[in-house]
Protein backbone atom coordinates (compact mmCIF):
# COMPACT_ATOMS: atom_id res chain seq x y z
CA UNK A 1 0.00 0.00 0.00
CA UNK A 2 1.52 3.29 -0.68
CA UNK A 3 1.71 5.94 1.97
CA UNK A 4 -0.87 8.93 3.04
CA UNK A 5 -1.38 11.27 0.27
CA UNK A 6 -0.91 15.00 0.86
CA UNK A 7 -4.76 16.23 1.48
CA UNK A 8 -5.83 18.23 -1.32
CA UNK A 9 -8.98 19.71 -2.48
CA UNK A 10 -11.31 17.17 -3.56
CA UNK A 11 -14.94 17.37 -4.97
CA UNK A 12 -16.26 15.12 -2.33
CA UNK A 13 -15.61 15.39 2.20
CA UNK A 14 -12.43 13.38 2.94
CA UNK A 15 -13.78 10.11 4.62
CA UNK A 16 -11.15 8.18 6.54
CA UNK A 17 -11.85 4.79 7.85
CA UNK A 18 -8.90 2.84 10.41
CA UNK A 19 -9.11 -0.32 11.30
CA UNK A 20 -8.73 -4.26 9.95
CA UNK A 21 -8.69 -5.42 6.57
CA UNK A 22 -8.74 -9.31 6.26
CA UNK A 23 -9.63 -12.60 5.09
CA UNK A 24 -13.25 -14.24 6.29
CA UNK A 25 -13.14 -18.21 6.59
CA UNK A 26 -16.71 -18.99 6.32
CA UNK A 27 -18.31 -21.94 7.69
CA UNK A 28 -21.76 -22.23 6.35
CA UNK A 29 -24.24 -24.59 8.66
CA UNK A 30 -24.51 -27.08 5.18
CA UNK A 31 -20.64 -27.38 5.72
CA UNK A 32 -19.41 -25.75 2.80
CA UNK A 33 -16.48 -23.36 3.67
CA UNK A 34 -16.16 -19.51 1.68
CA UNK A 35 -12.74 -17.57 1.53
CA UNK A 36 -13.86 -13.69 1.48
CA UNK A 37 -12.48 -10.45 2.52
CA UNK A 38 -13.87 -8.61 5.20
CA UNK A 39 -12.94 -7.07 8.82
CA UNK A 40 -15.46 -5.02 9.99
CA UNK A 41 -13.86 -0.94 9.20
CA UNK A 42 -12.76 -2.86 5.79
CA UNK A 43 -16.49 -3.59 5.22
CA UNK A 44 -17.64 0.28 6.46
CA UNK A 45 -15.19 1.24 3.92
CA UNK A 46 -16.93 -0.89 1.25
CA UNK A 47 -19.63 0.27 2.22
CA UNK A 48 -19.42 3.67 1.81
CA UNK A 49 -17.48 3.42 -1.59
CA UNK A 50 -20.17 1.66 -2.85
CA UNK A 51 -22.41 4.33 -1.53
CA UNK A 52 -20.16 6.46 -3.39
CA UNK A 53 -17.79 8.50 -1.31
CA UNK A 54 -14.62 7.46 -2.26
CA UNK A 55 -13.27 6.48 1.35
CA UNK A 56 -9.75 5.60 2.25
CA UNK A 57 -8.95 2.89 4.76
CA UNK A 58 -5.65 2.77 6.40
CA UNK A 59 -5.12 -0.58 7.33
CA UNK A 60 -2.49 -3.09 7.64
CA UNK A 61 -2.35 -5.88 4.78
CA UNK A 62 0.29 -8.72 3.43
CA UNK A 63 1.87 -8.98 -0.06
CA UNK A 64 0.35 -12.22 0.24
CA UNK A 65 -2.18 -13.89 -2.20
CA UNK A 66 -5.00 -13.17 0.42
CA UNK A 67 -3.74 -9.57 0.83
CA UNK A 68 -4.17 -9.11 -2.91
CA UNK A 69 -7.93 -10.46 -2.72
CA UNK A 70 -8.65 -7.86 -0.26
CA UNK A 71 -7.15 -5.10 -2.28
CA UNK A 72 -8.92 -5.71 -5.41
CA UNK A 73 -12.49 -6.33 -3.48
CA UNK A 74 -11.74 -2.59 -2.04
CA UNK A 75 -10.28 -0.77 -4.60
CA UNK A 76 -13.45 -2.62 -7.21
CA UNK A 77 -15.72 -0.22 -4.80
CA UNK A 78 -13.57 3.09 -4.96
CA UNK A 79 -11.84 2.76 -1.68
CA UNK A 80 -8.26 4.02 -1.47
CA UNK A 81 -5.74 1.75 0.23
CA UNK A 82 -3.23 3.23 2.92
CA UNK A 83 -0.79 1.93 4.99
CA UNK A 84 2.12 -0.46 5.78
CA UNK A 85 2.53 -3.82 4.57
CA UNK A 86 2.11 -6.28 6.99
CA UNK A 87 3.77 -9.39 7.46
CA UNK A 88 0.84 -11.56 6.31
CA UNK A 89 -3.13 -10.98 6.06
CA UNK A 90 -5.08 -11.32 9.24
CA UNK A 91 -7.93 -13.81 9.23
CA UNK A 92 -11.14 -14.24 11.03
CA UNK A 93 -12.97 -18.22 10.81
CA UNK A 94 -17.02 -17.21 10.48
CA UNK A 95 -18.83 -20.02 11.52
CA UNK A 96 -22.52 -19.92 10.93
CA UNK A 97 -25.54 -21.24 12.50
CA UNK A 98 -28.94 -22.55 10.88
CA UNK A 99 -30.23 -18.94 11.24
CA UNK A 100 -27.01 -17.45 9.85
CA UNK A 101 -25.88 -15.87 12.51
CA UNK A 102 -21.85 -15.47 13.25
CA UNK A 103 -19.35 -16.47 15.81
CA UNK A 104 -15.70 -15.50 14.73
CA UNK A 105 -12.45 -16.83 15.87
CA UNK A 106 -9.13 -14.64 14.84
CA UNK A 107 -6.15 -14.37 13.49
CA UNK A 108 -4.32 -10.54 13.72
CA UNK A 109 -1.49 -8.56 12.60
CA UNK A 110 -2.32 -4.77 13.09
CA UNK A 111 -0.15 -2.18 13.52
CA UNK A 112 0.07 1.35 11.59
CA UNK A 113 1.82 4.32 11.14
CA UNK A 114 -0.33 7.80 11.46
CA UNK A 115 2.70 10.69 11.54
CA UNK A 116 1.98 11.45 8.32
CA UNK A 117 -1.90 11.11 8.35
CA UNK A 118 -3.86 14.50 7.87
CA UNK A 119 -7.27 15.41 9.15
CA UNK A 120 -9.78 14.21 7.12
CA UNK A 121 -13.65 15.63 7.29
CA UNK A 122 -14.82 12.38 9.02
CA UNK A 123 -12.88 9.89 10.83
CA UNK A 124 -14.33 6.18 11.42
CA UNK A 125 -12.93 3.85 14.06
CA UNK A 126 -13.81 0.23 14.39
CA UNK A 127 -13.66 -2.87 16.34
CA UNK A 128 -10.17 -5.01 17.47
CA UNK A 129 -8.08 -1.91 15.64
CA UNK A 130 -9.48 0.36 18.19
CA UNK A 131 -8.45 -2.45 21.61
CA UNK A 132 -5.37 -4.45 20.29
CA UNK A 133 -2.01 -3.04 20.17
CA UNK A 134 0.12 -2.33 19.08
CA UNK A 135 -1.89 -0.02 17.10
CA UNK A 136 -5.02 0.50 19.48
CA UNK A 137 -2.43 3.48 20.67
CA UNK A 138 -1.87 5.22 17.05
CA UNK A 139 -5.59 4.51 16.48
CA UNK A 140 -6.60 6.91 19.87
CA UNK A 141 -4.09 9.68 18.95
CA UNK A 142 -5.57 9.67 15.23
CA UNK A 143 -9.00 10.18 17.07
CA UNK A 144 -7.41 12.86 19.25
CA UNK A 145 -5.86 14.95 16.23
CA UNK A 146 -9.55 14.79 15.28
CA UNK A 147 -11.57 15.79 17.96
CA UNK A 148 -13.34 19.17 16.74
CA UNK A 149 -12.48 18.68 13.21
CA UNK A 150 -14.13 16.05 12.06
CA UNK A 151 -16.99 13.98 12.13
CA UNK A 152 -15.60 10.92 14.49
CA UNK A 153 -17.61 7.72 14.72
CA UNK A 154 -16.84 4.86 16.38
CA UNK A 155 -18.15 1.31 16.43
CA UNK A 156 -16.68 -1.22 19.53
CA UNK A 157 -17.92 -4.24 17.58
CA UNK A 158 -16.49 -6.21 20.93
CA UNK A 159 -14.82 -9.44 20.24
CA UNK A 160 -14.42 -11.46 23.59
CA UNK A 161 -12.27 -14.07 21.74
CA UNK A 162 -9.38 -11.93 21.36
CA UNK A 163 -9.14 -10.00 24.66
CA UNK A 164 -7.26 -11.29 27.83
CA UNK A 165 -7.93 -8.39 29.56
CA UNK A 166 -11.63 -7.57 29.78
CA UNK A 167 -11.45 -4.61 32.69
CA UNK A 168 -8.17 -2.58 30.14
CA UNK A 169 -10.38 -2.94 27.13
CA UNK A 170 -13.59 -1.67 28.82
CA UNK A 171 -11.46 1.52 30.16
CA UNK A 172 -10.74 1.86 26.34
CA UNK A 173 -13.70 1.34 24.65
CA UNK A 174 -15.46 3.57 27.51
CA UNK A 175 -12.77 6.43 26.91
CA UNK A 176 -13.12 6.18 23.36
CA UNK A 177 -16.98 6.45 23.35
CA UNK A 178 -17.11 9.32 25.66
CA UNK A 179 -14.32 11.23 23.09
CA UNK A 180 -16.07 10.40 19.60
CA UNK A 181 -19.42 12.00 18.16
CA UNK A 182 -21.39 9.31 16.47
CA UNK A 183 -21.53 5.55 18.65
CA UNK A 184 -23.40 2.80 16.56
CA UNK A 185 -23.28 -0.13 19.02
CA UNK A 186 -24.89 -3.57 18.62
CA UNK A 187 -27.02 -4.74 22.19
CA UNK A 188 -24.15 -7.89 22.46
CA UNK A 189 -21.50 -4.87 23.22
CA UNK A 190 -23.85 -2.98 25.43
CA UNK A 191 -24.23 -6.33 27.44
CA UNK A 192 -20.32 -6.58 27.60
CA UNK A 193 -19.34 -3.44 28.34
CA UNK A 194 -22.25 -3.27 31.04
CA UNK A 195 -23.14 -6.50 32.55
CA UNK A 196 -26.34 -6.54 33.81
CA UNK A 197 -27.65 -2.95 32.70
CA UNK A 198 -30.34 -2.57 30.42
CA UNK A 199 -29.92 -1.79 26.77
CA UNK A 200 -31.71 1.99 27.17
CA UNK A 201 -29.69 2.52 30.25
CA UNK A 202 -26.22 2.22 28.74
CA UNK A 203 -27.62 4.17 25.69
CA UNK A 204 -28.18 7.02 27.90
CA UNK A 205 -24.98 7.00 29.82
CA UNK A 206 -22.99 6.93 27.07
CA UNK A 207 -25.53 9.71 25.63
CA UNK A 208 -24.67 11.83 28.78
CA UNK A 209 -20.91 10.75 28.65
CA UNK A 210 -20.02 12.52 25.13
CA UNK A 211 -21.51 11.63 21.85
CA UNK A 212 -23.83 13.80 20.23
CA UNK A 213 -24.93 10.86 18.76
CA UNK A 214 -25.33 6.86 20.41
CA UNK A 215 -27.22 4.19 18.54
CA UNK A 216 -27.37 0.71 19.60
CA UNK A 217 -28.71 -2.00 17.02
CA UNK A 218 -30.79 -4.63 18.64
CA UNK A 219 -31.09 -7.60 15.88
CA UNK A 220 -33.97 -8.50 14.79
CA UNK A 221 -35.74 -5.45 16.91
CA UNK A 222 -34.13 -3.09 15.18
CA UNK A 223 -32.35 -0.28 16.98
CA UNK A 224 -33.25 2.74 19.70
CA UNK A 225 -30.73 6.14 19.30
CA UNK A 226 -30.40 9.30 21.69
CA UNK A 227 -29.46 12.45 20.58
CA UNK A 228 -30.26 15.89 22.00
CA UNK A 229 -32.06 14.89 24.66
CA UNK A 230 -35.10 12.42 22.69
CA UNK A 231 -34.88 8.84 21.97
CA UNK A 232 -35.82 7.09 18.44
CA UNK A 233 -36.72 4.19 17.85
CA UNK A 234 -36.92 2.10 14.28
CA UNK A 235 -38.59 -1.37 13.88
CA UNK A 236 -36.13 -3.74 12.25
CA UNK A 237 -37.31 -4.89 8.13
CA UNK A 238 -38.57 -8.55 7.76
CA UNK A 239 -36.34 -10.33 4.96
CA UNK A 240 -35.04 -13.66 3.97
CA UNK A 241 -32.30 -13.85 6.10
CA UNK A 242 -28.61 -15.68 4.30
CA UNK A 243 -26.35 -14.90 6.65
CA UNK A 244 -25.72 -11.86 8.98
CA UNK A 245 -22.20 -11.09 8.09
CA UNK A 246 -21.54 -7.18 7.77
CA UNK A 247 -25.00 -6.17 8.35
CA UNK A 248 -23.73 -4.02 10.90
CA UNK A 249 -20.82 -2.71 9.21
CA UNK A 250 -23.43 -1.32 6.49
CA UNK A 251 -25.61 -0.16 8.57
CA UNK A 252 -23.19 2.15 10.50
CA UNK A 253 -21.53 3.22 6.55
CA UNK A 254 -25.10 3.95 5.69
CA UNK A 255 -25.58 6.28 8.67
CA UNK A 256 -22.25 8.19 8.07
CA UNK A 257 -23.25 8.94 4.54
CA UNK A 258 -26.64 10.00 6.00
CA UNK A 259 -24.99 12.39 8.51
CA UNK A 260 -22.49 13.49 6.02
CA UNK A 261 -25.60 14.91 3.52
CA UNK A 262 -26.54 16.40 6.60
CA UNK A 263 -24.01 18.66 6.76
CA UNK A 264 -22.37 16.70 9.68
CA UNK A 265 -18.54 17.21 8.37
CA UNK A 266 -15.52 19.06 8.82
CA UNK A 267 -15.71 21.42 12.11
CA UNK A 268 -19.33 21.93 11.24
CA UNK A 269 -20.22 18.26 12.79
CA UNK A 270 -21.34 18.98 15.98
CA UNK A 271 -23.26 21.44 14.92
CA UNK A 272 -25.31 19.94 11.96
CA UNK A 273 -25.70 16.44 15.11
CA UNK A 274 -27.28 19.36 17.47
CA UNK A 275 -29.96 20.49 15.19
CA UNK A 276 -31.47 17.09 14.56
CA UNK A 277 -34.94 16.41 15.03
CA UNK A 278 -36.92 13.30 15.72
CA UNK A 279 -38.25 12.98 11.97
CA UNK A 280 -34.79 13.40 10.23
CA UNK A 281 -33.25 11.07 12.68
CA UNK A 282 -35.84 8.10 12.22
CA UNK A 283 -35.09 9.04 8.70
CA UNK A 284 -31.85 8.25 8.66
CA UNK A 285 -31.91 5.36 10.98
CA UNK A 286 -34.30 3.66 8.52
CA UNK A 287 -32.51 4.11 5.83
CA UNK A 288 -29.45 2.53 7.36
CA UNK A 289 -31.91 -0.38 8.49
CA UNK A 290 -32.80 -0.75 4.68
CA UNK A 291 -29.15 -0.95 3.61
CA UNK A 292 -28.38 -4.00 6.63
CA UNK A 293 -31.55 -5.15 5.26
CA UNK A 294 -30.39 -5.90 1.54
CA UNK A 295 -26.77 -6.99 3.06
CA UNK A 296 -28.36 -9.74 5.30
CA UNK A 297 -30.49 -11.01 1.94
CA UNK A 298 -27.47 -12.14 -0.01
CA UNK A 299 -24.68 -14.02 1.16
CA UNK A 300 -21.42 -12.31 3.08
CA UNK A 301 -20.23 -8.63 3.53
CA UNK A 302 -22.08 -7.49 0.34
CA UNK A 303 -23.96 -4.14 1.12
CA UNK A 304 -25.67 -1.88 -1.46
CA UNK A 305 -24.92 0.69 -4.09
CA UNK A 306 -26.38 4.05 -3.41
CA UNK A 307 -28.86 3.04 -6.12
CA UNK A 308 -29.71 -0.42 -5.17
CA UNK A 309 -30.16 1.00 -1.50
CA UNK A 310 -32.56 3.06 -3.36
CA UNK A 311 -34.17 0.67 -4.85
CA UNK A 312 -34.37 -1.65 -1.83
CA UNK A 313 -36.31 1.05 0.00
CA UNK A 314 -38.60 0.99 -2.49
CA UNK A 315 -39.21 -3.06 -2.50
CA UNK A 316 -38.77 -3.37 1.68
CA UNK A 317 -40.62 -0.16 3.15
CA UNK A 318 -43.00 0.96 0.05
Amino acid sequence: MAAPPVLRSRPFPDVLVVGEALVDLVHRADGSIDESPGGSPANVALALGRLARHPRLLTSLGDDRRGQTVRRWLEASDVVLEGRPAARTSTAIARLDGQGAASYEFAIDWQIEVAGVGVADALHLGSIAATLEPGASAVAELLERHRGRALISYDPNIRPSLIDDPESVRRRVLSLIERADVIKASDEDAAWLHPGVAVDEVARRWSRSGPGLVVVTLGSEGCLAFANGFEVTVPSLTVDVVDTVGAGDTFMAALIDGLLSEGALGTHAREALASLDERRLTALLGRSATAAAVTVSRPGADPPTRDELEVGAEILVG
